[in-house]
């Protein structure tokens, strides 16, 4: 005998202030940005804070433009190779793909002043960059041990009294997790204590995630020159968010009739945001080129959709009469937002500050260090009102993040005036905890269960440039890697967090680039 079991959910859109969605993982993707921008920049590994004289300084110290002392037009584009090595206990998969960029355009407007008082110049400009790429393929497949993800599902609902279920998705009491795995037949309730448990243990699992969108950043920014001994700029930028996720999460068990269960998640977060960056370039003694830079970027203000649905296809044992049951589960099939769930929520990143230093030697060779900071725990979720108390388990997630800590160094050689070669390295340390994990709480609508808790990031670049008397034309190549280890879900008991090493993936994930820059300065 098949049974077939259709949820339908009319009326969510209406808890969309009370149920909460994302993550601080979520939040940690749009606070990372890629190391982006013009060629010359970023072959010299980002690290022009200091020496300025290039357009994409205003997203780092925008007192960067107020070098310019003549008007500047220009555009990158590349191409480039996105992999991912994914190392599980039962095999290695890899994944392979090719985009085209379109990195970035914009101007600067230079109106000299004068030299008969103190302010020299007074800069304009324009920049568009795609800040972030969130193209990502990941997979892990294998045993899972004594813990499957059901086993998660049984937890969110322990709790639950069992007439709740009779209008799950419509209470914001129950988290969509929980709802999904009992309406599909693979969570029970045990005894008279609101307890459930997962069906089965010893499963084999197998995940398949797909992030695929962009941030775009427009930056406006206005600079000025004193002196020719301090520079000064204000940038103000606006950002353009859109991510995609889609898993596929699977676990079969072998040996009991070919039962499992299929869950599909598609996530999507979409908004704008805005945020201000103020910085300044000294150079302290008159007869030197030695200068040191400082910034400061105040949070990125979001203002954002989280839009999500899930599917959960399952083939069960009744253990009354013995027999196989499938069932199929919609959380979302035909709400009036294109299926989805939609919950908007505004996000506030935390402050950044830049210190650089940097020289020059003769007419040949530029030089620039730099360090950044940024400290993920003072990132917060908030309600559209402005509130974060909505939020509290949300923000008291912040504590699986930490402090990151950016070194840049980049310098260019210049053999002959029209020609420089160039070369650059940019880290950053750890975002997440070494113990952090992906806790949702009993009341989330979020179904996708994986994590990946990223490590240190490494970027190598070098280039090369040709400067003509107007025409100037850059080429730069950078890799990109850093290593994650992914787990498909988490089970908690007590203080201790599973599931074991035997279901963690490790990730090598490493982006290739090349970048092309043509300008004309006049």
């Amino acid at each position: 005998m098949e049974k077939r079991f259709t949820i339908a959910v009319w009326s969510l859109l209406f808890l969309a202030g009370s149920a909460a969605a994302q993550t601080v993982y979520d939040a940690a993707k749009f606070i990372d940005k890629d190391l982006n921008g013009t060629a010359r920049f970023v072959s010299m590994g980002g690290a022009m804070s200091a020496l300025g004289g290039d357009i994409s300084t205003m997203n780092t110290n925008p007192a960067g433009i107020g070098i310019y002392r003549s008007n500047d037009l220009q555009t990158t584009f590349g191409l480039s190779a996105f992999n991912s090595k994914n190392k599980t206990l039962d095999g290695t998969y890899k994944m392979d793909d090719v985009k085209g960029d379109f990195d970035q355009i914009g101007f600067v407007y230079s109106s000299k002043i004068g030299n008969a008082t103190a302010l020299r110049y007074v800069n304009f400009g324009f920049n568009y960059r795609r800040s972030k790429s969130f193209f990502r393929k990941q997979k892990f497949s294998g045993g899972l041990g004594d813990f499957t993800q059901t086993l998660q599902m049984a937890q969110q609902a322990d709790g639950i009294k069992y007439d709740a279920w009779d209008n799950a998705f419509n209470n914001d009491e129950i988290g969509w997790l929980s709802a999904i795995g009992y309406y599909g037949g693979v969570i029970d309730p045990v005894g008279e204590n609101e307890e459930y448990i997962g069906m089965y243990d010893q499963g084999l699992g197998s995940l398949d995630v797909e992030e695929h969108g962009h941030l775009d950043e427009y930056s406006f920014n206005i600079s000025f020159n004193v002196n020719d001994r301090v520079y000064l700029g204000l940038t103000m930028g606006a950002y353009d968010l859109n991510y995609r996720k889609y898993t596929t999460y699977i676990e079969d068990y072998p040996g009991t009739q070919l039962e499992g269960y299929d869950l599909s998640t598609w996530n999507r977060i979409v908004g704008t945001g805005v945020d201000f960056k103020l910085g300044a370039i000294f150079r302290p003694f008159e007869d030197s080129p030695f200068r040191f830079g400082l910034a400061v970027h105040t949070p990125t203000f979001f203002s954002l959709d989280y839009k999500t649905s899930a599917r959960l296809t399952s083939t069960v044992l009744d253990q009354s009469d013995g027999n196989l049951y499938d069932y199929d589960v919609y959380t979302a099939d035909q709400l009036p937002s294109r299926g989805e769930m939609v919950r908007p929520f505004h996000f506030q990143t935390p402050w950044a500050f830049n210190v650089s230093l940097a020289s020059t030697i003769g007419n040949q060779f530029a030089v620039d260090a730099e360090y950044e900071y940024k400290d993920y725990s003072f990132m917060k979720f908030k309600d559209v009102d402005g509130y974060d108390a909505v939020f509290d388990f949300e923000n008291s997630t912040r504590k699986m993040t930490k402090a990151v800590h950016g070194i840049k160094v980049g310098m260019e050689f210049k053999p002959i005036p029209e020609f420089g070669i160039r070369a650059g390295y940019n880290y950053r340390t750890a975002i997440f905890e070494d113990n952090a994990y992906k806790d949702l709480p009993y009341y989330s609508i979020q179904t996708d269960t994986d994590y990946a808790n990223t490590q240190d990031r490494h970027t190598f670049a070098f280039g090369i440039g040709y400067r003509g008397s107007m025409f100037y034309a850059d080429l730069a190549y950078k890799l990109d890697t850093y290593n994650s280890n992914m787990y498909p879900f988490v089970v908690k008991d007590g203080h201790t967090i599973y599931p074991s090493a035997r279901s963690v993936t490790k990730v090598t994930n490493t982006r290739n680039q090349a970048m092309l820059t043509l300008g004309v300065r006049f």
